[in-house]
């Protein structure tokens, strides 16, 4: 079992079909990238000296080359560890020893940044920019044999934040792939070869998950020319594309309907689009279906159970005469169909309908565990069941509604911030006594960070000297996206019996402020 025989299987069948595509230029048919993978494997083995298991860091914006990258790392019998290409060299030098990657291919915005990492960081044998001469040499092997790899080995290593600031890595095996690959045709979507998926969300998370079943069936994975996500340029990008699908976050789907001109926009040639990763008002999901029309399939996942927990079907994002039909559309939907969902109390017994507990969950999609970290493993899978975090709560037809998000996390444009890492950063400073960080609503981004600021006596409490040091002491050593949006400099926290302090009353602040922010 091993995710790269679906992409030779299909350059077998489907050789001549498009596979990757960068913005409108030529694209990379099927066989071109069978047969680079395949020599790239090679080069993994051959000129790295990389054995069955290692670990290969993926550190790359969206890129064609991103897929010949992962593809070979599979067809090596290898490991691929994708890092979010956004977070600060510090963020990825943990990644980086903890995985303990041999190798890591970088795009060339990273090179600065990334490439002294190789000395460093002890095991790091190279750093490799996936352009230039060195990179094209990489090619000049003949193309290996793919290495047979049994079911539980370890595939990909998804590091997900944690409540400690320290990412955790979910290890996701061949098998945990395979599973997400065949759930997405039982409950999100067909795939043909004639149809294609733009990558405007990060590859090394959701989309990079779900190109792997368009892969599967020949799809054409396209990559906007802006590397991300711009509406203006999805929008164009549609008139010369058919059949298209996206994963995006929730954040991404109202920028695309609340474009200026979408409602009289060609947007025919959208397929379906595919929305998780943070809560979506029932107004913007039902103003998506206005002027999108039947083309919406919501999911709730986590990189410990990749894209499949819960799902919102098509149909049932269109079955306007259900009676709890806008309840519904605020659900995420029901089990999926290789996983068993349930919601527990703290000693892991079923509750009762319409009450909350924790969601936990089952099957072949759930990650083997936390990469060297049995402690951690042993606590999210106890009993067997993946402890997931989330609270929510099912009605009596079996659809999830997620009622919190435990341990205060925010998702601000479809990417988890756990408060603790950035109040730690923030506590660095001498003239910082107590912070909380919370979520504000945002009307583009799902929420943005807040941190409510207790300096010390006699660290004054100067805003716009201390907002300037701050925002330094962020930049320097957490990714730009978790630095917070706004600093509230307060006498106290609000706290209860036991010292601890109350974010929700500090939310409750934010609402007193009105609407969300824009």
């Amino acid at each position: 079992m091993n995710q790269a025989s679906l992409l030779h299987k299909a350059a077998l069948s489907f050789g001549h079909r498009p596979a990757v595509t960068y913005g409108l230029n030529p694209s990379t048919s099927y066989h071109d990238l069978s047969n680079r993978a395949a020599r790239l494997g090679h080069a993994l083995r051959d000129k790295f000296h990389l054995n069955k298991g290692d670990r290969v860091a993926i550190m790359m914006k969206n890129a064609p080359a991103f897929f010949e990258v992962l593809y070979a790392t599979w067809h090596a019998g290898l490991a691929a560890v994708p890092i979010n290409a956004k977070l600060h060299p510090l963020e990825a030098t943990y990644i980086l020893e903890n995985s303990g990657a041999r190798v890591c291919f970088i795009t060339d915005d990273l090179v600065a940044d990334i490439t002294p990492l190789q000395d460093s960081i002890d095991g790091l044998d190279a750093v490799v920019a996936t352009s230039g001469a060195a990179y094209d040499a990489l090619f000049d092997n003949p193309a290996s044999a793919m290495v047979d790899c049994a079911a539980e080995d370890l595939a990909w290593l998804f590091y997900t934040s944690g409540t400690t600031g320290r990412p955790k890595g979910a290890m996701l095996s061949q098998r945990n792939l395979m599973a997400m690959v065949m759930n997405y045709f039982a409950d999100m979507d067909t795939v043909t070869a004639d149809d294609c998926m733009i990558h405007g969300a990060p590859l090394s998370h959701g989309s990079g998950l779900f190109a792997l079943p368009h892969v599967a069936k020949a799809a054409n994975n396209i990559i906007p020319a802006s590397g991300g996500f711009d509406p203006a340029e999805t929008l164009e990008m549609l008139q010369h594309y058919t059949n298209v699908s996206f994963f995006f976050a929730p954040t991404m789907l109202t920028r695309l309907i609340n474009l200026p001109g979408i409602e009289t926009a060609d947007t025919s040639n959208i397929k379906t689009i595919v929305y998780g990763g943070g809560p979506m008002y029932v107004e913007d999901t039902l103003r998506a279906l206005e002027v999108l029309g039947p083309k919406l399939v919501q999911l709730f996942g986590q990189g410990e159970a990749p894209m499949t927990i819960t799902g919102l079907s098509r149909a049932m994002h269109m079955d306007t005469a259900h009676p709890d039909y806008l309840k519904r559309l605020g659900s995420t939907g029901i089990a999926r169909t290789d996983v068993d969902v349930r919601a527990v109390d703290a000693d892991d017994n079923d509750v009762p309908v319409g009450e909350m507990g924790e969601i936990v969950c089952r099957g072949d999609v759930i990650m083997a565990g936390y990469w060297n970290n049995p402690d951690a493993t042993a606590d999210a899978l106890r009993g067997g069941w993946l402890h997931t975090g989330d609270v929510g709560a099912f009605d009596e037809h079996g659809f999830l509604t997620l009622m919190d998000r435990a341990k205060d996390m925010i998702i601000s444009g479809g990417s988890n911030i756990y408060p603790r890492e950035v109040e730690e950063v923030l506590l660095r400073h001498p003239a910082v006594s107590e912070c909380s960080v919370v979520g504000r609503p945002h009307t583009d981004w799902g929420e943005e960070v807040i941190a409510f600021i207790v300096t010390s006596s006699d660290g004054g409490s100067d805003g716009t000297a201390a907002e300037a040091e701050l925002d330094k002491l962020c930049l320097d050593n957490i990714a730009r996206f978790k630095r917070p949006k706004e600093y509230r400099f307060v006498a106290a926290l609000p706290k209860n019996n036991y010292g601890k302090v109350l974010k929700t009353e500090l939310r409750a602040q934010l609402a007193t402020d009105g609407k969300a922010a824009s």
